[in-house]
Parts: C-alpha cells; sequence; structure tokens
C-alpha cells in the first residue's frame, strides 16, 4: 500500500469530493480490542479503539489520585444469627434428666493486683529454670575446654619429649657416624668436656705420681680418639667426594626450565644437557662395584667410544688404562686387585668431564674459572698456611679490619686448642634469616651478621638465655624482632624460646604487653650492641636509618598523645 491514498467521499446526493489520506505505517503490532469477520469475504474487521491511537493525558505536572484511594468509607451493621435456640427446662408434665449436666460453682474472685503478683511468681519460676539450665551449659561448656586443654598440654608435652628424644638420637647418630664438619665439632666438643671432667677428677683424687701416671694415660687415650676421629674423617671425606662428584655431574644433565604465564613449567633438554646426562650415565656406570665381567666389558667399550671423540693426551691415557683392564680381566685377575687401576680410570675420566669442550654444561659450574685473569680478582693470602685463597674461603667477622685466617685454619685451631661448637649458633643464625625473609621488607642487616658477631650477641649480650623465662638450652631459643614493625638488627631482637616468640610476634602494643622494667632492660641490651656495632663501617648507615625511624616513631607518639 502506498504511503498516500486518494479516497473519494460522498458529500451530497450527487455530489463528490475527493481527499487526500496519508497512511501511518504503525510502529507495533496492533492489539485486537474486539471486531468482527465477514463470513463471505473472510474479511476481519476490528473496533475503532484498535484502528485509532488513543489520545494521551495532558501532563499537569502534579501527581494526582483518583477519590477511592483518598477516602475510606466505613459502615458499622448489627447481625443477628437467623437460627434461633432454645432452652428446654424441667416443668409440671415433662421430665428432663440432669445426669450429663455440670454444676458451675464461682471460684475465688483475685484483683487485678493479686493477678499480677501471679503473674511475676510464674516468670520468677521460669527464669529460675532457665538460669538453671544455662549454668548447666555453662559449667559444661568450661569442662570440655578444660578437657581438651589439658589434652593438648598433654600432647604437646608429649611432643616436646618425642622431639627431645628425636634431637638426642639424632645426636648420638650423628656422633656415632660422623659425616659433616658439624659432626665433627660436636666430637671434638665432647672430647673436650670428657677431657676437663676427667683432669678435673684426677686432679682433685690423685696426687704425686700417680697423677702424672694419670694424666699420661688420659692423654694416650685422647690421641687414641683423635686418630680415630681422624679415621672418620677420611672414610667421610671420601663419601663426601663422592656425593658432590654426582651432584655436579646430575646439575649439569639437568634440563632447561622456566616459567609460562599460566604457572606452569616447561622444561627442555638441549644437545648440552644431553651430552651431560649421556657422560652422568658412563660416569654411574664405571663406578659401579661388583657387576659381571662381560658388563664391565661392554662399560669400558662404551667408555672407548665415548672418549675417542675428542682425540687429546688424556683420552690416550684413559684408552691406555682401558685396554690394560681389559687383558687384565682376560687373564682371570681378582677384582681387589683391580681396585686401583679402577679408581684411576674414574678420576681421568671424571677429568676428561670436566672438559667445558667435551661437556659445555659445566663451564658454569667449576669453582675454578676458565679465563685466568679471573683469579686475580678476590684472592687473599692466608698468614696462617700461607696459601692464596679467594674470599669465599675466609670468615670474616662484621667488626674485624684486616682478612685474618681463612676457614682451614680456623677450624684446625679449633679442634686443637678450644674444641667449641659452632652448630647450635649456626642454626639460630639459620632460622633467623630464613625468618626474615619471610617478611619480604627488604631486610639487609641480618645478611652483613656473620656467626661470630651472633655469637658475642647470645654470650655476651643475652647470656644465652631466653630474656622471658631464663631457659637456656640454645637449641630452644630463637630471635626475632623486638618490633615487628621495623627490620631486624642487633638493637631490635629479643631472645626467646620457639613458643615465647609465637607469642612475642602476636603482640600489638608491646608497652602494654610488657612492663616499663622489662622494657627497659630490653632497652639496655639493645644499647649495648648498638654500641658494639657502631664500630663497623658497614653498619653505620644503618644505625642512621634506625635513628631516624626511632624519632619518626616518638614524633608520632608524641602527637598521639597530644591530641
Amino acid at each position: 500500500m502506498p504511503d498516500v491514498i486518494t479516497v473519494r467521499v460522498q458529500t451530497d446526493s450527487d455530489s463528490f469530493q475527493e481527499v487526500v489520506v496519508k497512511i501511518e505505517r504503525p510502529t507495533y503490532n496492533k492489539p485486537f480490542l474486539g471486531g468482527f469477520r465477514n463470513m463471505r469475504t473472510g474479511v476481519e474487521f476490528h473496533n475503532a479503539g484498535s484502528q485509532t491511537r488513543c489520545k494521551k493525558r495532558p501532563k499537569k505536572g502534579t501527581q494526582s489520585f483518583c477519590r477511592e484511594t483518598q477516602t475510606v468509607w466505613e459502615k458499622n451493621k448489627p447481625q443477628q444469627t437467623r437460627n434461633t435456640t432454645s432452652t428446654q427446662m424441667t416443668k409440671i408434665g415433662l421430665y428432663v434428666s440432669n445426669m450429663t449436666d455440670k454444676l458451675i460453682s464461682p471460684g475465688k474472685y483475685f484483683t487485678a493486683e493479686e493477678y499480677h503478683k501471679r503473674r511475676l511468681e510464674a516468670v520468677i519460676v521460669l527464669q529460675k529454670y532457665f538460669r538453671r539450665w544455662h549454668a548447666i551449659n555453662v559449667v559444661q561448656n568450661l569442662r570440655e575446654q578444660k578437657r581438651l586443654r589439658l589434652m593438648w598440654e598433654a600432647q604437646e608435652e608429649l611432643w616436646k619429649k618425642k622431639e627431645k628424644e628425636e634431637k638426642l638420637r639424632r645426636e648420638y647418630e650423628r656422633k656415632l657416624n660422623p659425616k659433616t664438619k658439624e659432626d665433627f665439632e660436636l666430637l671434638y666438643h665432647d672430647l673436650q668436656l670428657w677431657m676437663q671432667e676427667e683432669t678435673e677428677r684426677i686432679n682433685r683424687t690423685l696426687t704425686g705420681a700417680e697423677r702424672k701416671a694419670a694424666l699420661c694415660a688420659l692423654l694416650e687415650q685422647e690421641a687414641q680418639l683423635i686418630a680415630c676421629f681422624g679415621r672418620h674423617k677420611l672414610n667421610a671425606n671420601e663419601e663426601n667426594r663422592q656425593k658432590a662428584i654426582l651432584h655436579l655431574l646430575d646439575k649439569c644433565a639437568q634440563p632447561k626450565r622456566w616459567k609460562a604465564y599460566d604457572g606452569k613449567i616447561t622444561e627442555m633438554d638441549t644437545q648440552d644437557t644431553l651430552r651431560a646426562r649421556e657422560l652422568l650415565e658412563i660416569y654411574r656406570s664405571i663406578s659401579t662395584k661388583d657387576i659381571p665381567k662381560d658388563e664391565r666389558t661392554d662399560v669400558l667399550l662404551t667408555l672407548r667410544c665415548t672418549v675417542k671423540e675428542h682425540e687429546c693426551k688424556l683420552t690416550q691415557e684413559i684408552v691406555e688404562l682401558i685396554d690394560r683392564e681389559v687383558d687384565l680381566m682376560s687373564r682371570e685377575v681378582k677384582e681387589c686387585n683391580l681396585e686401583g687401576l679402577r679408581k684411576r680410570i674414574c678420576t681421568l675420566f671424571l677429568q676428561y668431564i670436566k672438559i667445558p669442550k667435551v661437556n659445555p654444561q659445566v663451564a658454569g659450574l667449576l669453582k675454578v674459572p676458565q679465563d685466568p685473569l679471573k683469579l686475580y680478582k678476590n684472592v687473599y693470602f692466608c698468614h696462617s698456611c700461607e696459601n692464596y685463597l679467594p674470599s669465599t674461603e675466609f670468615l670474616i667477622p662484621a667488626n674485624s679490619h684486616t682478612i685474618g685466617r681463612c676457614r682451614l685454619c680456623y677450624k684446625l685451631d679449633n679442634e686443637a686448642l678450644r674444641r667449641e661448637s659452632y652448630l647450635k649458633y649456626r642454626l639460630i643464625l639459620e632460622n633467623l634469616r630464613k625468618s626474615e625473609a619471610d617478611y619480604q621488607d627488604d631486610s639487609k642487616i641480618v645478611f652483613l651478621v656473620q656467626l661470630p658477631d651472633l655469637q658475642y650477641m647470645i654470650e655476651n649480650i643475652w647470656n644465652c638465655q631466653s630474656a622471658l623465662s631464663a631457659w637456656g638450652e640454645l637449641y630452644d631459643l630463637v630471635m626475632v624482632r623486638w618490633d615487628k614493625q621495623h627490620e631486624w638488627s642487633p638493637w631490635n631482637t629479643i631472645l626467646l624460646t620457639k613458643e615465647e616468640a609465637d607469642a612475642h610476634l602476636k603482640l600489638c602494643n608491646l608497652q602494654e604487653a610488657y612492663e616499663a622494667a622489662f622494657i627497659f632492660r630490653i632497652k639496655q641490651k639493645h644499647i649495648r650492641a648498638r654500641n658494639y656495632f657502631a664500630q663497623i663501617p658497614a653498619m653505620s648507615s644503618f644505625l642512621h636509618r634506625s635513628d631516624n625511624q626511632a624519632n619518626a616513631s616518638s614524633y608520632k607518639t608524641h602527637n598521639s598523645s597530644m591530641k
């Protein structure tokens, strides 16, 4: 249908007029609001309401409501039931039985005051029973909490007892089969304690020639024990050397790893890692003992083919030793007579593996750099053993102004004279550094403090005991921050047991948790530590920074108190 149509309208009986009508297209489907359908033609006709757009009421600017919502009509109308009832009574000529009747008599009349009094008494009874029930529940809860507390304390006591027994068992095992330098420190420390006890006993009980003879016998026993320690040390060094070699080769054979954006670890093998893994398997095969001769021969042939890939003097020597072992094995030589030859083959093959041209992965793991110019950097002279060693071989305290002796010389001097055990102090320092790393606030001072400095603090400032309970077992003590808002430093620390340290770190206000006398004692110890470390040039910047932080915190405290 076009938009505009012409309609012829009859205006009179014989006159017509053409009217132009503009068609408006509906923008929506018209609802059916009634109409009819022509039965002959099938055309549907709608009512006028569905053909024309309804008129909108003009907005007056005010909100209006109809009258029915503004007024309330109230109406009172009495109503009586239509069913009429009556009561039949006994009369002359009519008998009504009273067997089912009830005799109702009026009770005692009570006033409103008496009624409220009865209600109050009933409320009091209810309160009594409720309070009794509530008290029973409270007592049962307290009894259950006490039972759980006692059970927890018993478990903690049992756990501490087991932990102590396990610690003693580990120490006994370490002393019985020493493998590390800490184990030998414990042995020499126990030897020194035993020597002191025996010397005091001899001096107290014997005199004259008997005393000298007993001291000579004691000295001979000490020499025998030291020789026994030396034999154990040789065996432990050999085991540790083999473990270090395997660890180095295994590290070379590890694939490349990196972390993706989604957190997954990706591994990739390169030609260098595959080569290192191949050399590791060959080294393990030739180091294995008590294998059949045919398997040993296959391993030697594989080793020969591998080392022939790089012709040099070392490979020629390895090939000669391989041929010699194969010849001796063919002659039925005993296994015990071939141990020296097999050790030489392992040693030479290890030297072959450490060549960067053969094994490129080992270049970044060797202690001796391949560039000779790097040897001249950070190399110092030890006046005790008269050797030139790298800086990592020197134990330099924080207050030291010279290099001093190397670690090996300190170790020999300790084993010969003092025989002290630094394991307890080393554990405290490791726990301290681990706890400071967990804070992730860029703590630096804890990594500048060395073992001698920590030993001086524990022995001379904190007297080897907890500041709270005076517990003196160093295995149970840890060092934590005094004020956990600032980084750890010798003037911001406290020595406590593990349980006390956990409770201390949960405190928010130290002035409210501790007494003023205790805080004063801790501050005095901090002043002693500050005076000791003030002599160290590396600590001066940290001292000034801590002073500024203390002044800022005191200024804030003063302002808050003024407000």
